[in-house]
């Protein structure tokens, strides 16, 4: 594998799976292929998951790991091409990605989507050209429009927990202050497409995803009746991304919460959320405090899903 970006790059999703379960019984038996190996994790955006699972994943593949926060220490960037230089941004990302490239032999790339661009959101610019100029392996720690890592740890928990072959998964909205990407959601969407599971998206009006992400899903709009009878409940907050809406927050509706009252209408559902989570308006403090909540075991799978892919990675090399 030389890039992961999407569900696509990984292969047979059960092949996948299987792989990740062995590593993650022995985490330290492919120690041998990053060896004299430098991972460069470069954040665009925050991260608090994403960097020290990813971090851990290389150490246990005994990479070496360089972190560069572009916004913290770095010069700040300039991504567009054709505009005169005469601003706060003395360097250009052109000239930026093949140096960095000098220095490591993989780079893992977090850059959210902006919502100044629908167009430049979702045909990945910044990571693209990662892959373009940097002469190295590319791997998404987020991106604008998927967060593949995340997915495949979801992937990987629900393996671990489902109680019948074919779960019912049902993905909900829920309200928050922000404007968040759909990342998350887009990349989920994806990866449960790829399975056999029953996968039910629920959301507001005037919340649908991209139809590519959406695919074979069925879509319900009253989110009581997605949950009767679910195996998993995964909650997560987008903004609109259809057009004139693009990136905006559109309901807070704080009938959308997942609380009590909704999950007795599934079958004994475990919760999941890829956190940070804002409590008592994605969730109450009483699902997530649950017993049938896996979100520290989801958190906990980031480790592995990373280490499945850097070692594909490194395998390739």
């Amino acid at each position: 594998m030389r890039h992961f970006t999407n569900v696509h790059d990984i292969g047979d999703l059960k092949a996948a799976v299987r792989e990740a379960l062995e590593v993650k019984a022995n985490r330290f038996a492919y120690k041998h292929l990053g060896q004299d190996k430098t991972l460069m994790m470069i954040f665009f955006n925050s991260s608090l998951r994403t960097r020290l699972s990813t971090q851990k994943a290389a150490m246990n593949l005994g990479m070496n790991v360089m972190v560069l926060d572009v916004n913290q220490g770095a010069w700040k960037l300039e991504t567009e091409r054709g505009v005169v230089m005469d601003g706060d941004k003395p360097e250009h990302l052109l000239e930026a990605i093949p140096v960095m490239g000098c220095y490591c032999d993989v780079i893992g790339v977090r850059s959210f989507a902006r919502f100044e661009n629908k167009r430049d959101d979702y045909e990945e610019k910044i990571l693209n050209q990662f892959i373009q100029y940097s002469g190295r392996p590319v791997f998404s720690m987020e991106a604008a429009t998927r967060h593949p890592l995340q997915s495949f740890a979801d992937l990987i928990t629900i393996e671990e927990h489902k109680q019948t072959e074919r779960p019912k998964v049902v993905l909900t909205w829920a309200p928050h202050p922000k404007a968040l990407p759909q990342a998350v959601p887009n990349s989920f969407a994806e990866w449960m497409n790829e399975t056999d599971y029953e996968f039910v998206i629920t959301h507001p009006k005037g919340y649908e995803l991209d139809p590519r992400f959406v695919g074979k899903a069925r879509v319900e709009y009253d989110q009581r009746k997605a949950f009767e009878g679910a195996d998993f409940i995964y909650a997560k907050n987008w903004a609109a991304y259809a057009d004139p809406h693009y990136g905006e927050v559109l309901s807070t509706d704080r009938s959308w919460t997942v609380d009590r009252e909704k999950m007795a209408l599934t079958n004994h559902a475990y919760f999941m959320h890829c956190l940070p989570v804002r409590r008592n308006m994605i969730v109450t403090d009483d699902v997530i405090e649950s017993p049938q909540s896996l979100v520290i075991p989801e958190a906990a799978n980031r480790e592995i899903s990373a280490e499945v892919v850097l070692k594909r990675i490194l395998e390739s090399l």
